[in-house]
């Protein structure tokens, strides 16, 4: 069977195989902290043999309440953010029709997003189209005060209430949250709602495969056994036991390390499938809030190509030489388009009469591919043999794994993010919440 694969030859002209293979034995160190716990940030590493650990019993339960959830709803309304939605919305729209809110024969309900902006428009305009259907909630809060997702969860909550009362309110609402703790643990124990739990020892950006990610995504259709498996499978061949080149993590983690070394600062994620879209997003967090901490980091940034070359690629081709591009490459599709013939090729396309509009991508994929290596940007490519539910469940735990050597190979703490507390002090201060006024006196000095 196929599995997700990594392929760095076109690395070689920038940083030498040699100086890869080099890395060998401090990635395995690395990889084996992971695997022990021994590692910083130990007491978060709960991602790493979760997979293994889901049990039957489990899913099972999870798609019974998702069932019994959308089948009240036209639509399921998820709050969270950052990693509190971003997988879901990688894989639920890696998997999704295109125009799914615009087909009738819906078997499953639209998902919808909150709680990751704090835009009045977006939230206001979700309302308007809330006001005409059927929807629940999946509030998703480790703590329940997140500003973002705990501003949208209250206008939201008393919105469903106004309008279904708030015993059947009760029913339409789910929190995933804290085992004990928390003002979303204490809301939801007082409010009766069905509650799921995150589990302490795994952090938000790495939670999609706990049921942060897994029930709503059940709720939306999507096959989280299957999921689940492929994630299982790339566990398995991703431990510290696996030797080096046949361990796509460790090879991409010591491929990107040397690179880095070399002056590479930026990597950019590039697919050529648009349901890809938010897988890079996801990875972008994953990343960059796992590795960007005392001045270290490579900058993860992202593109969907063919659409951004007419954007980005001039400045990827002769720009500055600090990329490194990352290719989401898929192997098989599944529908078919053909290129028609036009008898007097106005538009003189008749060169490509025939082909499948796939294998016109994947020779611009190629092409591009050389351009940009030929300009100085070394590539590393990631192919997924089709885009479904077991290969997505690799690519994610993939990332995962390779994220975390990634993190202990800059020696950093790839699981806390102190960085984003600055914002919130500041944020805080100048919306004068109890307890922040001495910041907020400290702030108008400075306005």
């Amino acid at each position: 069977m196929e599995n997700v694969s990594v392929d760095i030859h076109k690395v070689f002209g920038f940083v030498s195989r040699m100086t890869i293979d080099a890395l060998q034995n401090l990635v395995k160190e690395k990889n084996t902290a992971l695997e022990n716990k021994t590692g910083k940030g130990s007491d978060f590493l709960g991602w790493v043999r979760l997979p293994s650990s889901i049990s039957e019993k489990d899913l099972k339960e999870i798609k019974a309440t998702a069932d019994q959830l959308a089948g009240k709803v036209d639509v399921l309304v998820v709050i969270g953010i950052g990693g509190s939605y971003l997988g879901t919305r990688a894989v639920h729209e890696a998997l999704s029709h295109s125009f799914l809110h615009l087909k009738s024969n819906r078997k499953f309900p639209i998902i919808l997003y909150a709680g990751q902006n704090i835009c009045e428009d977006y939230l206001n305009e979700m309302i308007e189209i809330l006001n005409a259907v059927r929807y629940g909630i999946i509030v998703i809060s480790k703590s329940g005060t997140t500003t973002e997702p705990a501003i949208a969860f209250r206008i939201l909550k008393d919105h469903l209430e106004n309008k279904v009362g708030k015993k059947e309110a009760k029913d339409l609402i789910i929190a995933i949250t804290d085992v004990k703790k928390g003002a979303l643990r204490n809301m939801a124990t007082s409010e009766q709602y069905k509650t799921y739990t995150i589990p302490d020892d795994v952090g938000g950006r790495f939670s999609v495969l706990t049921p942060v990610g897994l029930l709503p995504l059940a709720a939306g259709g999507v096959n989280i056994t299957a999921l689940v498996e492929g994630a299982r499978s790339m566990q398995k061949i991703t431990g510290p036991d696996v030797p080096f080149e046949q361990n796509p993590a460790s090879l991409y983690a010591a491929t990107r390390y040397a690179l880095y070394r070399s002056g590479k600062k930026i990597e950019i994620l590039a697919n050529y499938e648009n349901k890809l879209h938010f897988i890079a997003e996801w990875w972008k967090q994953l990343f960059g809030e796992s590795e960007g901490k005392e001045g270290k980091g490579i900058f993860p940034a992202s593109v969907d190509l063919t659409t951004d070359l007419h954007s980005m690629g001039q400045y990827i081709q002769e720009g500055e030489r600090i990329l490194i591009e990352t290719v989401l490459s898929v192997k098989k599709t599944m529908s078919k388009l053909v290129v028609p013939t036009e008898a007097e090729s106005l538009d003189g396309l008749n060169f490509l009469a025939g082909k499948r509009l796939d294998e016109v991508n994947k020779m611009a994929e190629l092409g591009t591919v050389l351009a940009h290596v030929d300009g100085g940007v070394p590539n590393i490519r990631i192919t997924l043999p089709e885009l479904n539910e077991f290969y997505l469940g690799q690519l994610l735990y993939f990332f995962q794994r390779a994220c975390g050597i990634s993190g202990y190979l800059l020696d950093v703490n790839p699981f806390d993010q102190p960085g984003v507390e600055a914002y919130k002090k500041s944020m805080f201060a100048l919306l004068e919440k109890p307890g922040f006024e001495e910041e907020t006196k400290k702030i108008k000095q400075r306005l």
